[in-house]
């Protein structure tokens, strides 16, 4: 064992409680300290993705569940149900991590993330909807205004936003949201987010003003994608 360091603890009754029936029910540790220690390691492992903890109850449910699929013949499961169980066995808790690291991962999508992309997509689909409905006469002045071309939702940088990508690939073809950008690449080649944040941040009073009936102009797109650059 390495050098070690005295931490000054203070826990709340409720906290120490749920300590002690921690001890009482496992049997692993020898005092609070040897508990709170175990406890630490445990909770560290997991959210860095280096073991998971199962309890007893856990272990039981996959046991079971193991028996139904082994029983009805399945064949073909996404999951190795014989390594879990060996690994359950073993205590090898570290090998269901390394055969299915599309499960267990660190990542969680962060909540503000999530805010980016869906005022990124609405505003693009306020945009793109009423680009469609623009006269001729429109069209060339929204095009001489963005060199040449019609403004378009170009997704995020898969190198660089590539989490950002993921959220807005994920709410358009797996949850049915925002049908319009479907079978999208959502690939820029470039980051997007910085520019399309200052567009979000611009539109919101925009958006405020949009319902039935009543539509961007072509001037307040232009005026949108004068914030972009």
């Amino acid at each position: 064992m390495g050098r070690t360091e005295r931490l000054e603890l203070r826990l709340d009754e409720d906290f120490i409680e749920r300590i002690d029936t921690w001890m009482e029910e496992t049997g692993k540790a020898s005092s609070r300290s040897d508990a709170v220690r175990q406890l630490v390691d445990i909770g560290l492992s997991t959210m860095t993705g280096k073991s998971i903890h199962l309890t007893d109850g856990d272990k039981l449910n996959f046991m079971m569940l193991r028996d139904i699929v082994k029983h009805l013949k399945i064949k073909d499961t996404e999951t190795d149900v014989e390594l879990v169980a060996e690994s359950l066995y073993g205590g090898h808790y570290w090998a269901p991590i390394w055969e299915m690291q599309g499960l267990f991962h660190k990542h969680a999508d962060q909540p503000a993330d999530v805010s980016l992309v869906v005022d990124t997509l609405d505003m693009w689909d306020f945009i793109e909807g009423r680009i469609e409905k623009l006269s001729p006469d429109e069209v060339e002045k929204l095009k001489a205004a963005n060199h040449g071309y019609l403004p378009k939702f170009a997704g995020f940088d898969g190198n660089n936003e590539s989490t950002l990508m993921g959220i807005a690939r994920f709410l358009v073809e797996k949850m049915d949201r925002f049908s319009r950008f479907k079978k999208r690449d959502f690939n820029s080649h470039a980051p997007t987010a910085a520019r399309y944040r200052r567009m979000t941040t611009a539109f919101e009073p925009v958006r405020a003003t949009l319902g039935p009936g009543r539509d961007l102009n072509v001037d307040q797109i232009i005026e949108l994608l004068k914030v972009e650059r």
